[in-house]
């Protein structure tokens, strides 16, 4: 999920993308598309965040004969031995997932630019999302189903990139250029209360302990077999496809006659590759940004898909715990992402995207000398939350800076498409380090490093526009 303030765009300067801004857009139609954003908060902070992926990664999954064991010690070195293979087999998953993002995810955008069809994937790519999720209910609580969980977690990443391409690349049609960042703002704040909202819910209803022992949330479902957990990603599935609604029908498709002429498969590797080599030698900024912000970018994906993680196998939080963590990491980012802005229009975005990445590099590494008292989790954790968000808002008004005037719908689809990758590098490297140590805290050592090759790879860029040919 991204973060952005939640800024109300106004509807007498939303626009067409059509540079001479004659056609005005109806505010409906940039709150159908923000909608999806919105939704979206059931995958990133229910699934692959603070829900499921932590489920994956409990004691629920780890061998009832080790777990017997090991009774009441949290510390025993067979049971974390256990929980940390779990982990790492979340992070392979996810890793692999990253693999084939990287692979399929620039290409299959440009193919929906080209074919003029953003809507029709992006419809069928939430929906394989949505369909993932709905499937989880069928992870019960046993060892023996780590592995579907980790499929569908992965399988449920992939698709979700891959609708985010068609989505990210439809900011053109319900803004302009003097319009973007408000309207593109408004959607990450509408993901950050989205998902602030949708957690509360679950909690209320199906996760937190109202009184009888073994139920969860007010409707009193049974925790065996983790029944509420698979219940509550369910209803999350559901939030998700009827908020993803509204931008398949009141948002229109761009016009035939700015659809590109359609190339093969393996020809679009093709046009990708000149396009690229046209950023080298006319705005080597942006290729450089590009690069520099698909690095930093995966670590911060890798904050929030291993945060919990920790929290719950480090710190000892609870399942409820984590939730409560995650409605105030929600909050932090929206509040520091608001505050940010100012800095941003002061200072520049380059500056406040470095500032924050130092802030996470230290933050990320402070992890490791806490000790295991959930307190300092907690002020650490937030502390991270809080430079989060402006990495991201800087990090778009940093690119919308740079970019030449009249490709501004270009080089942002380039942007949704890089923004994943590199997405296998902090799955890879938390899978390698807890793998390697038999330590999950250690798998923070693998984020900090991706955040700090992000940080070393944003130094050389220069906020420089140049045409490209």
């Amino acid at each position: 999920m991204t973060a952005c303030s939640p800024r109300r765009p106004s509807v007498t300067d939303v626009s067409s993308p059509d540079p001479t801004d004659a056609a005005v857009i109806p505010r409906s139609r940039v709150w159908s598309w923000a909608l999806w954003d919105w939704g979206s908060a059931a995958f990133n902070a229910v699934v692959t965040t603070f829900v499921f992926s932590t489920y994956l990664a409990s004691g629920l999954f780890v061998d009832p004969a080790i777990v017997a064991a090991a009774g009441d010690d949290d510390r025993n070195p067979d049971l974390v031995a256990a929980l940390a293979a779990n982990a790492s087999l979340v992070g392979v998953a996810l890793m692999i997932a990253g693999i084939v993002i990287a692979v399929l995810a620039p290409v299959l955008g440009q193919r929906s630019d080209g074919s003029g069809r953003r809507k029709l994937w992006l419809g069928i790519n939430t929906f394989v999302v949505v369909l993932s999720m709905a499937a989880m209910f069928f992870v019960e609580a046993a060892p023996g189903y780590l592995v579907l969980g980790a499929t569908l977690l992965a399988v449920g990443n992939v698709f979700f990139e891959f609708a985010g391409v068609n989505y990210n690349a439809m900011l053109v049609q319900v803004s302009t250029r003097k319009t973007m960042g408000r309207v593109s703002g408004f959607g990450w704040g509408m993901g950050y209360v989205g998902g602030i909202a949708l957690l509360i819910l679950l909690l209320v209803l199906f996760i937190q302990n109202f009184g009888a022992e073994g139920t969860g949330g007010v409707l009193g479902i049974t925790t065996d077999n983790g029944l509420n957990i698979r219940v509550a990603v369910v209803a999350s599935a559901i939030w998700f496809g009827l908020f993803a609604i509204p931008v398949l029908v009141r948002v229109p498709e761009i016009e035939a006659q700015s659809r590109r002429v359609r190339v093969g498969f393996f020809r679009s590797y093709a046009v990708l590759w000149k396009t690229l080599t046209s950023l080298w030698h006319g705005n080597r900024q942006v290729l450089l940004f590009l690069l520099a912000s698909a690095v930093f970018r995966d670590g911060l994906a890798g904050v929030f898909t291993f945060g919990a993680i920790i929290a719950q196998q480090v710190f000892g939080f609870s399942s409820t715990e984590v939730l409560y963590f995650a409605v105030a990491a929600n909050l932090i980012a929206g509040i520091s992402t608001i505050a940010s802005g100012r800095l941003d229009d002061r200072f520049g975005p380059k500056n406040l995207i470095l500032f924050s990445l130092v802030g996470l590099v230290v933050t990320g590494t402070a992890v490791l000398f806490i000790g295991s008292a959930q307190g300092g989790f907690w002020v650490a954790g937030l502390i991270l939350c809080a430079f989060v968000g402006p990495v991201q808002a800087a990090s778009r008004s940093f690119l919308a800076r740079i970019t030449p005037a009249g490709r501004e719908g270009e080089i942002f689809g380039l942007y949704a498409t890089t923004g994943r990758a590199v997405s296998f590098l902090a799955p890879g490297l938390f899978a390698l380090f807890v793998g390697v140590t038999g330590d999950t805290r250690l798998g923070i050592l693998g984020i900090v490093l991706v955040l700090l090759a992000g940080l070393f790879l944003m130094l050389p860029v220069k906020a420089k526009q140049a045409a490209i040919d």
